[in-house]
């Protein structure tokens, strides 16, 4: 199968991501992280690089929940730049009934 090639926006959601986690993680290893999710360190660390854009979902999830994120929140802060809106700005809209 071929894979094909990411674009420059989804090269940049798999950096926010990355950034995300660790910023989340602060001070805990990633190792701990890691093994508490259940994935690899490698891929933990191939996430938070960037260097896997667009990891599967189940991975996401099980990192997130350890590091005490929503999902909600991490879809947020990664798909804010592509709106061009601030972080939490679409969650506003629904909660205040603005969204169409």
């Amino acid at each position: 199968m071929v894979r094909l090639p990411l674009t420059p926006a989804e090269v940049e959601r798999g950096q926010r991501l990355g950034a995300l986690l660790r910023r989340a993680r602060a001070e805990r290893s990633m190792l701990d992280v890691a093994l508490n999710a259940r994935v690899s360190p490698e891929t933990l660390r191939k996430i938070e690089t960037g260097r896997v854009a667009t990891p599967a979902f189940p991975t996401i999830a099980a990192i997130a929940d350890v590091l005490g994120l929503s999902l909600d929140a991490v879809w947020a802060e990664i798909s804010q730049r592509e709106r061009g809106e601030p972080a939490g700005a679409d969650h506003h809209r629904r909660v205040s009934g603005l969204a169409s």
